[in-house]
């Protein structure tokens, strides 16, 4: 395997970047799902957690990938944003898509929070 910056991430901080970037992946691909659906699913603060999750998400795993200093307060940043994110992916829990964003959500506020709370 070639020697990249990579090789040198806790592996800590590799799975909870790995997490932020499916957090990200999956809340973008679920906004225009919600969106289809209508009703609550398309409800405008719905919305827009879903896309506070992902960009949170996204800056968490920036932070992390350069190395910043700042990482574990944005870690923690996302954390709330994750868990705020779920629980609202909750409410509407009788649909399979929304179960697993809902889950993806909590797996990446468990990594950040791991990352947030040791200091790596």
């Amino acid at each position: 395997m070639p020697r990249t910056a990579l090789n040198f991430i806790a592996p800590v901080i590799r799975q909870c970047i790995d997490e932020c970037v499916r957090c990200n992946e999956v809340c973008l691909s679920t906004i225009p799902y919600c969106l289809e659906q209508g009703g609550h699913h398309a409800e405008e603060s719905h919305i827009v957690l879903l896309q506070d999750c992902a960009s949170i998400c996204r800056t968490s795993a920036d932070f992390m990938l350069r190395g910043s200093d700042e990482h574990e307060r944005i870690c923690a940043a996302t954390v709330a944003i994750c868990r705020r994110c779920a629980d609202d992916c909750d409410r509407l829990s009788d649909d399979d898509v929304m179960r697993a964003c809902a889950e993806v959500c909590r797996r990446c506020a468990d990594s950040c929070e791991r990352v947030a709370v040791v200091g790596v």
